[in-house]
């Protein structure tokens, strides 16, 4: 039988779906106890975006690295929590620094309050976020804080651009990496860590982990482009109205630069332009919807994708394993 599992994943068997579920409501619980505050406002501030729910794709990779030892290990549950209160934390940051006012389809937290608000609430998260992992021992602070370290440059090296010469595609996909992947990564790495598993298995999991990673924002990418609020829950065109260049706006430069048609210049030179203007932002939206670029992005999704699922194939046949290798297809589907 077919259950339809957390984000989007058709779960074929009813004890992994049953473990999964149970893991994912305790991490609500843990996720509400742990944005608590004696303080009524930082208590709404931090709630804002847990009660806004999400796709929770970290915490589920927790609970299916899990399965590979013992899911029920006592480390298991506040591992996941640790790494969503991370991720959490980074939203509010990314929020800021975009001027975003839509997240997860609610008034993003410098919307609804205003920058300082959101800088202070991502810090109380990450605070929260260390008190918990200082209880799952010093191997987990260390590989929590070389992730972190690692998301960090990659928001640095996203603001300070490609230095000369660096191909900015690669560039890009090295930020990618450190922003997202790396955490991504941890989640995979801690389920399978804190569920005892071997460390072989252990570092299977973890490269998968950074692979599907680099797929998942990627496929984000896309949907930033691609989609209507309705579907991201956020805003399109952020990242172009911010002036941060994605993978399709890299290939549409590509495309101008090595002997493109005029249209690709044109739309060059849009993107380049001011693009808080509405009317120019929603026809450099259109443009790029309507460009090659954007296939070109959803083409290198899908190899990343399946870069992740042939990371897989040495890890013994169980439902766990054919979870993640689905999740490579829910991941592929959300860019399609």
């Amino acid at each position: 039988m077919t259950v339809d599992g957390p984000f989007g994943l058709s779960m074929r068997d009813r004890a992994l779906e049953a473990d999964v579920q149970a893991g994912l409501s305790a991490v609500e619980e843990g996720l509400m106890e742990a944005t608590k505050s004696d303080v009524p406002f930082i208590t709404g501030a931090a709630q804002h975006l847990v009660r806004a729910g999400g796709k929770r794709f970290r915490p589920l990779l927790v609970m299916l690295g899990s399965q590979f030892g013992d899911p029920y290990a006592p480390g298991v549950v506040p591992s996941a929590v640790v790494v969503e209160l991370t991720h959490l934390a980074t939203l509010y940051h990314d929020d800021v620094m975009d001027e975003a006012d839509v997240r997860r389809g609610v008034p993003s937290a410098n919307a609804h309050w205003d920058n300082s608000v959101a800088v202070l609430t991502g810090d109380f998260l990450f605070a929260r976020a260390s008190k918990i992992l200082a209880d799952l021992g010093p191997e987990a602070v260390r590989i929590q804080a070389e992730a972190f370290e690692r998301l960090v440059t990659g928001q640095i090296l996203e603001t300070a651009g490609p230095q000369d010469g660096q191909d900015p595609v690669a560039h890009y996909l090295e930020v990618l990496a450190g922003k997202t992947g790396s955490l991504i990564a941890v989640a995979c790495r801690f389920g399978a860590m804190m569920g005892g598993a071997d460390e072989g298995v252990t570092s299977i999991l973890t490269q998968y982990g950074e692979r599907v990673g680099t797929a998942f924002q990627l496929a984000d990418d896309v949907l930033d482009i691609a989609s209507d609020s309705h579907e991201s829950g956020k805003t399109p065109g952020t990242d172009l109205r911010e002036g941060v260049a994605t993978l399709p706006v890299l290939y549409v430069r590509a495309h101008a630069e090595n002997g493109g048609a005029a249209a690709d210049r044109e739309l060059c030179r849009l993107l380049d332009g001011d693009l808080t203007d509405d009317a120019r932002h929603a026809e450099a939206l259109a443009g790029l919807r309507a460009h090659p670029a954007l296939e070109q992005a959803r083409r290198d999704t899908v190899r990343y994708a399946r870069e992740a699922r042939e990371t897989l194939r040495p890890l013994p046949d169980c439902p766990a394993k054919s979870a993640l290798s689905e999740l490579c297809d829910a991941v592929v589907h959300r860019a399609g």
